[in-house]
């Protein structure tokens, strides 16, 4: 039983993905598209009702439904088989717009006495081009609209052929209709006018409020003096970093950078000469190491430098050039005076199964080695 009823919703799911595919965008365009079909299944009905009851022929209303029933099907057949992705609107908004209103004209041609239903139906058409289409758009359909229920009036007043119903309508109501339709096609046009700037001030909002979620993310992974990642963003990279060469087995190697004599800068020349120093030794730095190197401020006059799959051989000859390009690469203060700077250095190879604390503890060692040792140099930790 139970093998029976999952049977038959398999049957009944298929089915259903066969009418309106698994693709969700082409299910939305057809979920639109459906909407449209029963608005238009109702004006057939109450168009049936009318000629029902004797206030029109029954064979033009056929022949309308005939017609009806062809866009509709016409608009499925052109989404569900992807023949209107080739369109700029692979919706058909326009399109099921502007033939929803030829057939609403000619039902306020055959109607009858009936014909006031029209005005509200166009009414309830419009609002989706409300909402589906641009300013210029709506402008155009607008004035499509205003040619066809004028044609449609034309008919009703002027001319009788024998398959129109027999009514006579006084032209102060024909007036009163056309009124009312152009009442209706410019009120949609001027609130898909407001509707679209309301969409563009949102899409302009959207866009300041991304930006400055970009900005408040990037001060708060960047240095605001030099522009290198700071202290939090290098301990996330220090993290997955680590988990990375765990588990590829290649070699990472971790530097810590310490510019020599850093406090007799501040306190010879100054706090902002300090800040130039730090920005100069930052810029000189990064244009040494390779882009996959990873340069932060760690915080003070200290940096460090994180390279992967990197061999400690290859990692002392890169420090050994940023060293010697530190030294050789003197920094302009304010006032022209020419500041010499060093730089120390302590690496350190991530071992098996070491902590990144334990790295970065083994590589301030060789930092405060390379210290001892006088400075302006490289010490690789063992």
């Amino acid at each position: 039983m139970n093998q029976e009823a999952t049977g038959r919703r398999g049957l009944a799911q298929r089915t259903l993905d066969a009418l309106i595919t698994t693709d969700p965008h082409q299910r939305i365009r057809l979920a639109m598209a459906g909407v449209s079909a029963l608005l238009m299944l109702g004006c057939i009905g109450a168009m049936h009702l009318v000629a029902a009851a004797g206030l029109t022929y029954p064979v033009p209303v056929y022949w309308w439904t005939l017609a009806c029933g062809a866009g509709i099907t016409t608009v499925f057949v052109l989404i569900r088989s992807g023949a209107s992705r080739r369109f700029a609107d692979p919706s058909l908004t326009l399109f099921q717009i502007v033939y929803a209103i030829a057939c609403n004209a000619a039902a306020y041609v055959i109607a009858g006495p009936a014909r006031g239903i029209a005005p509200p139906i166009l009414a309830v058409i419009m609002m989706f081009g409300v909402f589906g289409l641009t300013p210029r758009q709506m402008v155009g359909v607008a004035l499509y609209g205003l040619v066809a229920f004028g044609a449609a009036g034309a008919v009703v007043q002027w001319w009788h052929p024998a398959w129109l119903s027999p009514d006579s309508q006084p032209p102060a109501l024909s007036a009163a209709y056309l009124v009312m339709i152009a009442v209706v096609l410019a009120s949609s046009t001027f609130l898909t006018t407001r509707v679209h700037s309301a969409r563009a001030r949102l899409r302009s909002q959207k866009r300041e409020l991304a930006a400055a979620v970009e900005q408040i993310r990037e001060l708060a992974v960047r240095d605001e003096l030099t522009g290198l990642p700071n202290r939090r963003y290098m301990l996330e990279m220090m993290r997955l970093e680590h988990a990375r060469a765990q588990r590829s087995r290649q070699p990472l190697l971790l530097a810590q950078l310490d510019l020599d004599h850093f406090k007799a800068v501040n306190d010879t020349h100054g706090h902002a000469a300090g800040d130039v120093a730090l920005q100069s030794f930052a810029q000189t730095v990064h244009g040494c190491v390779r882009a996959s190197d990873l340069l932060a401020r760690w915080g003070g006059e200290e940096f460090l430098l994180l390279m992967a799959n990197t061999h400690p051989a290859d990692g002392t000859r890169l420090l050994e050039r940023v060293r010697a390009t530190v030294a050789a690469t003197p920094v302009a203060l304010p006032g022209g005076t020419q500041l010499s700077l060093t730089v120390s250095v302590g690496l350190a190879e991530l071992a098996p199964g070491e902590s990144t604390a334990a790295l970065l503890q083994r590589a301030d060692a060789a930092l405060y080695g390379a210290k001892r040792l006088g400075r302006n140099r490289v010490l690789l930790a063992h």
